[in-house]
């Protein structure tokens, strides 16, 4: 079996030292690099080469790089997580591109993600919209029966694809608006699709909504942006039954 060539890559990328410091866009060359090598793995060896260089090495974020917590996002060749559909950016194989592309990369860019530095945003505010989710109410005592509470299965499918999500903010970067709607709908579907969500509904779509207006996020105008990027393929249709539950709410103020 004849052994896959080495690559070899431009990739562009941006520098940014602080918050308050200007950024740009930056050339470098790597070499050596397999095909099955993530785009983190060629950040590493990136890395590895500016070190030895004595020079600043990229900041980025990665944790568990199996497309699992949504840390990684990366905005490649102008694609939030690059080309490949349903895919997360630690996912992305550099057999994807071909031998002696020119790959850019930046970081998400909307306002409510503040650059930290290079490609690191600051994504809290994803957290602070999901404690305003609260809890919900549930016997805290021994574990109930399993089919104490039946549920449809029309109805599980659809709070489990809304908890697919993981966050990651793909959604806000490639919007026009800079929205957090498919998210922010995600989180709040996950549990309006349950009886055990049913008793917080009104107020926890309120809530969140309203948190996410304050942090900054714009409002969804149906491009569908953010569907054809999400990693985890959540569908746009949990916008519609959040802005559905939300009128509900705020009719019965």
């Amino acid at each position: 079996m004849a052994k896959d060539k080495d690559l070899s890559f431009t990739l562009l990328v941006w520098r940014q030292a602080g918050p308050d410091k200007a950024g740009k866009m930056v050339e470098y060359k790597v070499s050596g690099i397999k095909p099955e090598m993530s785009i983190l793995e060629t950040l590493d060896r990136l890395n590895e080469d500016l070190i030895r260089q004595g020079k600043d090495p990229i900041e980025f974020d990665s944790d568990c790089r199996e497309g699992i917590c949504g840390t990684c996002g990366v905005v490649i060749n102008g694609v939030a997580h690059g080309p490949k559909h349903a895919c997360t950016t630690c996912e992305l194989r550099m057999r994807t591109f071909r031998n002696g592309d020119v790959i850019a990369i930046e970081p998400f860019r909307a306002g409510a993600f503040p650059v930290v530095k290079d490609l690191v945003v600051d994504r809290s505010a994803f957290d602070r919209i999901i404690q305003k989710g609260g809890y919900i109410s549930v016997n805290a005592g021994s574990a109930p029966e399993a089919n104490a509470q039946p549920v449809p299965k029309h109805m599980q499918e659809k709070a489990m694809d809304a908890a697919a999500c993981i966050g990651c903010g793909a959604c806000v970067a490639a919007c026009p608006n800079a929205s957090a709607s498919l998210f922010l709908s995600a989180k709040i579907s996950q549990f309006a699709h349950l009886p055990q969500g049913q008793a917080e509904r009104m107020q926890r779509v309120l809530t969140m909504v309203e948190q996410s207006d304050t942090e900054g996020f714009g409002d969804c105008s149906n491009h569908g942006e953010c569907e054809a990027v999400c990693p985890k393929e959540i569908s746009i249709l949990n916008i519609a039954q959040m802005r559905r539950d939300y009128w509900r709410a705020a009719l019965q103020g």
